[in-house]
């Protein structure tokens, strides 16, 4: 038996060392890729990123955060080498571009928010993706839903991120304010960081810059504003941010008031 092992090692020992040694490495490293890109921030921002079409819009878009090497490297697939920030993808472009495979369409809690007469929407940062939809969908034709008037909530870093949908929420604004429904939307922007925040100034975003506000938003008095103003009705509250956001508004959402006014507490987190 002992020579057997031994020449059994001697032979072909070393090679299927080597070659379990090589099989470890692998399973170990595809494990840790899954780890990172499953459960990272760069896979939360790209969970977020897709904008669902409506009922007259065929096709959706695609916002996409840069945070890291992996997101880096799906810009440069997508993106030619520029001197200058692209924001629009080159359709029209003879090069090659990776394939993209999409699962869904999938449901969302933030679909009921149109189910309520009252509703109540936060996001934070990149969390205002899933609100592209329901405001898209608003702009195409509110009638046939519940909503009858939606507190927009969003808050960001820094003011550049407000240009992410800064057109979607103007044109939206001005449809309900030509269509003398001016208090159907509530937008309120809040700032965190003030660097740079001469940028948004400007006659494009004038709907916008009076719903402009510094710093972090007073959830308590916030919450006893739409309470008294909707009395006796119920709000459907849904967030899309930081967890430290999400439990404030489900505490908040919890708390008795004297208007009796119910908020109902929904929430898809990133983080």
């Amino acid at each position: 038996m002992a020579v057997s092992w031994r020449s059994w090692l001697a032979n072909e020992g070393v090679k299927h060392l080597c070659l379990f040694v090589w099989l470890s490495l692998n399973v170990l490293l595809f494990w840790k890729t899954f780890l990172l890109y499953n459960q990272g921030q760069e896979y939360h921002y790209l969970h977020q990123m897709l904008g669902c079409p409506t009922k007259t819009k065929a096709t959706f878009g695609v916002h996409l955060k840069i945070v890291g090497d992996w997101t880096e490297r799906f810009r440069d697939l997508l993106l030619p080498p520029s001197s200058q920030d692209s924001e629009i993808l080159p359709f029209i472009q003879s090069r090659n571009y990776p394939k993209l495979y999409i699962d869904g369409p999938f449901g969302s809690p933030f679909e009921e928010s149109l189910n309520y007469e009252v509703s109540l929407c936060v996001a934070g940062g990149i969390g205002v993706t899933p609100f592209a939809s329901i405001l898209n969908t608003l702009l195409d034709d509110w009638e046939p839903y519940k909503l009858r008037r939606l507190y927009f909530i969003w808050v960001c870093r820094d003011i550049q991120s407000f240009r992410w949908f800064a057109d979607l929420l103007c044109v939206l604004h001005n449809k309900f304010w030509q269509e003398n429904r001016p208090d159907y939307v509530n937008i309120q922007l809040y700032l965190s960081q003030t660097d740079g925040i001469q940028k948004i100034i400007g006659e494009k975003y004038q709907a916008l810059n009076s719903r402009l506000f510094i710093g972090r938003p007073r959830w308590k008095l916030l919450f006893d504003e739409i309470a008294k103003c909707n009395r006796g009705k119920t709000v459907g509250v849904f967030c899309c941010g930081p967890s430290s956001i999400s439990k404030t508004l489900h505490k908040l959402s919890n708390r008795n008031n004297s208007y009796g006014t119910r908020f109902e507490y929904n929430k898809e987190s990133f983080s």
